[in-house]
């Protein structure tokens, strides 16, 4: 930045939940939302070396590096069709030296092929497939291929960023204190200085007097305080709100709230002070701002724990607010203020305890999708999130998250008991058609039979709905 003051959205970029607060000599980067207020920047990279273009490298370098999956009907196939031709031909072969018709030899032959046709075979994976993809989507779970469907199921640990995953991604009042104890008051007052403005922490307060049907009055000479705040005045009183630096221009310190200060800093709260300015300035109060957790979020990594699945915390969020919203949900691990390419790379770490799905929003959350086995975007965020992973949540409720492994585990559960089903057919039918015991109609029949099973049983899929879920369509 060259000139000019204002706060910066760099949520869908770094995962910072916060306005970050920008003024001459800091870096701003593409992609940001402005605040406020007039900026003179100077580009520093254009086209494949800017930020948003080193990510998009990241995320295609990760989707180009992840091996594809051999699917475990391909596998069978490979030995089942050349092992029922030869078994035919033995068939053929041993009947006539046996002393049989040449006819008779031909009708068992034709007997073995129709019993092993792979028809159940090769409906067992897709039809499970298709069943399990089909209800996902009808409860909000989009999964983009069968290579994700698959995989789910065998997943050790889940990844989440935190700003827009766990978190609102807006902020919200997260305490305040008044130095006369009455925080109503203390909520008019800031409220009146920050009607009409659209800054997030404004609208923060702004939904606060609303939730507590407080009346906001309309104040006077109101002036925006570059870098520090809003000033004003209410009633003949001069008031002011803003940062450290508001309160250091008026000679004050914290006094009384030090303590609350200091504490709801280390949690990585954005402080705001209300002020009354004049000929003998004093503090009125403290807001400390901050993001808040999903409603779902706690079910959810509850639900994971039940599943034997560890959860970690990934965000490019500062360590405080990480580590709060941690011991909220009881995550243990926790790596905050933590780069997109570092991201892949943690994740990458990851990969070599388990099978990872990583969870995500922002496009500073896309390589790390595309790094992981399981990449899941949550609804409401970026496309570019939404193209680096293999299932898409339509709504950002966490608690899609287990919900989805969980259809996954039961598609492949299904998937095991088709091809289950089709071998025994395959293992008493065989046996039967070879040895003349079974002919061509029959086993005809029988094939048929087979699909026929095979199919219901997938459809049974349908019946599945996901736990703890109020709200169960998107």
């Amino acid at each position: 930045m060259v000139d000019g003051q204002s706060h910066a959205d760099e949520a869908l970029i770094s995962g910072e939940s916060l306005p970050v607060p920008k003024q001459p000599g800091d870096k701003v980067t593409g992609g940001a939302i402005n605040g406020e207020g007039r900026l003179l920047v100077r580009t520093l990279a254009l086209g494949a070396e800017s930020v948003l273009a080193r990510i998009i490298r990241l995320v295609e370098d990760a989707q180009a590096a992840k091996a594809p999956i051999q699917k475990l009907v391909d596998k069978v196939s490979q030995v089942f069709v050349p092992a029922v031709l030869l078994l035919a031909l033995i068939t053929l072969v041993g009947w006539w030296l046996y002393g049989a018709s040449v006819e008779t030899a031909i009708i068992n032959a034709v007997a073995v092929l129709v019993i092993a046709c792979p028809c159940a075979l090769g409906l067992a994976t897709p039809t499970a497939i298709m069943a399990g993809t089909g209800v996902a989507a009808r409860h909000g779970i989009l999964i983009k291929d069968a290579e994700a469907l698959e995989r789910a199921h065998e997943v050790s640990a889940v990844v989440f960023d935190k700003t827009g995953t766990l978190t609102s991604g807006t902020p919200k009042i997260a305490h305040l204190a008044a130095v006369d104890g009455n925080e109503d008051v203390l909520l008019q007052q800031a409220g009146a200085l920050q009607r009409g403005s659209e800054h997030p922490l404004a609208k923060a307060v702004l939904d606060t007097c609303h939730e507590k049907a407080l009346a906001v009055a309309d104040v006077t000479a109101s002036q925006s305080l570059a870098g520090r705040g809003i000033a004003g005045t209410l009633n003949g009183q001069p008031l002011a709100l803003g940062n450290r630096r508001l309160l250091e221009e008026n000679g004050l310190s914290a006094g009384d709230l030090a303590d609350s200060a200091n504490a709801w800093e280390a949690e990585g709260r954005t402080l705001s002070w209300l002020i009354e300015q004049g000929a003998q300035p004093r503090v009125l109060g403290l807001f400390a701002f901050g993001d808040t957790l999903k409603p779902g979020a706690l079910d959810a990594v509850q639900q994971l724990k039940a599943q034997h699945i560890t959860s970690h915390l990934l965000t490019g969020d500062n360590r405080g607010s990480a580590r709060v919203v941690a011991q909220a949900l009881g995550i243990d691990d926790v790596h905050a203020e933590v780069l997109p390419a570092d991201k892949a790379a943690t994740v990458a770490e990851l990969k070599k305890t388990g099978v990872v799905a990583m969870v995500g929003d922002g496009i500073n959350d896309a390589p790390a999708l595309a790094a992981a086995d399981i990449g899941i975007a949550m609804g409401g965020g970026t496309d570019v999130a939404m193209h680096a992973a293999g299932i898409t949540l339509m709504r950002g409720d966490p608690r899609l998250v287990p919900a989805a492994l969980e259809i996954s585990r039961k598609t492949y559960a299904k998937i095991r008991q088709n091809l289950f089903w089709a071998f025994v057919y395959n293992l008493i039918g065989i046996p039967l058609a070879a040895f003349g015991l079974l002919n061509p109609v029959l086993a005809g029949a029988a094939m048929a039979l087979s699909s026929v099973s095979v199919v219901s049983n997938a459809l049974l899929l349908k019946t599945w709905k996901p736990k703890d879920l109020e709200d169960q369509r998107p």
